[in-house]
């Protein structure tokens, strides 16, 4: 199985026509960022876009989106704020999307118990699904995490400056749960990748910058390469 995950598309999907084979992916996962303060009709015109080239997608809104986008992903049953989707009984997917707390009160912010509690509604139905999953599968489900802020102190959460902008809700989250991936965005630039415990942690950066995750999945082996 083969999944691009993409982010930080703020209104510019055109470079996604350009990554090779994701025409025949079994699955696009899109990591916030849809729009720049948008409406649902700025991401509606993104989704269509990114749809009409692959019509699979499961999505979350960032901090840079407004509620009104997750109501709208919830209405498509795509979102991944707060919840688990399990895809063809093969791999689980949960997300939390917005981000923590920044100093410039963005449309979808929350604080770190917000965090802590939607990461933990999402687990708790991501192991409802894997147990159902893995007796009949008879392999090991993974999971991967679709997290909007990346966790806290990594390579991926530092900004131009030297300082780091993370969440410590999904850094402990991660710490203590061990997902088989994690994804994140929301920093530009701090793209590249690093790694808490097991769990192997890419930020691809923005879409108009060509960043994105190649994700195989092969039985219970997860691997992910990030491409820019």
């Amino acid at each position: 199985m083969i999944v691009f995950i993409i982010g930080d598309i703020h209104m510019s999907p055109e470079k996604i026509a350009r990554i090779p084979e994701i025409e025949n992916a079994d699955l696009i996962v899109i990591n916030g960022d849809l729009t720049n303060y948008g409406s649902k009709e700025d991401c509606k015109t993104v989704l269509n876009h990114i749809m009409s080239i692959n019509p699979q997608v499961l999505a979350q809104f960032g901090n840079l989106d407004k509620p009104e986008i997750n109501n709208y992903l919830q209405d498509l049953d795509i979102n991944l704020h707060g919840q688990a989707r399990m895809f063809h009984n093969r791999v689980c997917f949960m997300g939390v999307g917005g981000s923590n707390l920044t100093p410039f009160a963005t449309p979808s912010e929350f604080t770190e118990q917000e965090l802590e509690s939607l990461l933990t509604a999402g687990y708790d139905q991501a192991q409802t699904f894997i147990k159902l999953a893995e007796p009949i599968e008879k392999i090991k489900i993974p999971l991967i995490l679709i997290s909007h802020a990346p966790p806290l102190n990594t390579r991926v959460d530092k900004l131009a400056n030297g300082s780091h902008a993370g969440s410590s809700a999904v850094r402990n989250f991660i710490e203590k749960y061990q997902p088989d991936l994690c994804v994140c965005g929301h920093i530009h630039e701090a793209a590249g990748s690093d790694h808490i415990g097991e769990t192997p942690i890419f930020n691809p950066g923005m879409l108009s910058k060509g960043g994105w995750i190649k994700t195989v999945i092969d039985k219970s082996t997860v691997s992910a390469q990030l491409h820019d």
